[in-house]
């Protein structure tokens, strides 16, 4: 179906997600840093990337990655990114999906740690499905 790149330091979490997604029908690379998501998504664009903000190296790892992706890296800059994190549990920021915004923190959508591996599957298909209705429509219109 679709190529995914799961980016998150939980090795457990990442392997358990990725059979999920790998069941469900999509090729899943796994990287467990954002350099080397990075150097990943220069040598293969995915189509849509999982990303985790809290990492060993740095707490906001994700947002400053998911930051690159929008706004320095013209071949990254549509890949829809679903954001998985447990920065609720650790800090009480009440981070949520009305966060989302094109400079802070410009990702498509939003899941909370622990997630139900369903609730995955389920946004990533959703996310999959508009990003393919919005080039639907953008080849339409250029006809």
């Amino acid at each position: 179906m679709a190529y995914l790149l799961l980016v998150d330091d939980d090795e457990d979490f990442a392997n358990a997600a990725s059979k999920v997604l790998r069941d469900a029908g999509h090729e899943v690379r796994i990287e467990l840093d954002t350099q080397n998501a990075l150097k990943s998504m220069e040598e293969r664009r995915p189509e849509l990337v999982i990303l985790d903000v809290m990492f060993p190296e740095d707490a906001s790892a994700g947002f400053g990655l998911a930051r690159t992706m929008r706004h320095y890296r013209e071949q990254l800059k549509e890949v829809p990114i679903l954001m998985l994190t447990a920065v609720n549990v650790r800090f009480p920021f009440g981070f949520g999906a009305r966060d989302i915004d094109e400079n802070w923190l410009p990702v498509a959508d939003f899941v909370e740690k622990p997630v139900d591996l369903d609730v995955l599957c389920n946004k990533v298909s959703a996310l999959l499905e508009q990003k393919g209705s919005g080039a639907d429509a953008a080849q339409e219109a250029s006809q």
